[in-house]
């Protein structure tokens, strides 16, 4: 891979990382607010909090899933094994780090790998 396809993936890895700080943060803080001020008034009001709160938990797992792979991609990018498939390891196809450029897998082998019992 050419030193500026790093540059713009390394790029695109820490505005993402930015945003994901930024939306965490953000959500804890509501998450926090709304359990310190809302009143639940009635079983309704009690039901729409808490699958309210088990959504954003559920984005903020998710968030922090993405996070700890972009990191993982930043170390690649530090040790030079970025866009290496981890289980062919062959190069990881352009077009597919450019749609998740925290790619681990190549094509093929992410088809294998979800196909195998975890």
């Amino acid at each position: 891979m050419r030193e500026n396809d790093i540059r713009f993936f390394q790029h695109m890895l820490e505005e993402r990382k930015e945003q994901i700080l930024k939306n965490i943060s953000g959500s804890s803080r509501e998450l926090d607010e709304l359990h310190k001020s809302h009143e639940v008034m009635d079983e309704g009001d009690f039901a729409a909090v808490s699958t309210d709160n088990l959504i954003n938990e559920e984005i903020l797992v998710a968030q922090r899933r993405e996070l700890e792979e972009i990191e993982e991609a930043l170390a690649k990018i530090k040790n030079g094994t970025y866009g290496i498939c981890e289980m062919c390891e062959e190069p990881i196809g352009m077009q597919r780090l450019k749609v998740k450029p925290f790619a681990k897998y190549c094509i093929t082998c992410r088809q294998i790998a979800e196909k195998s019992p975890a």
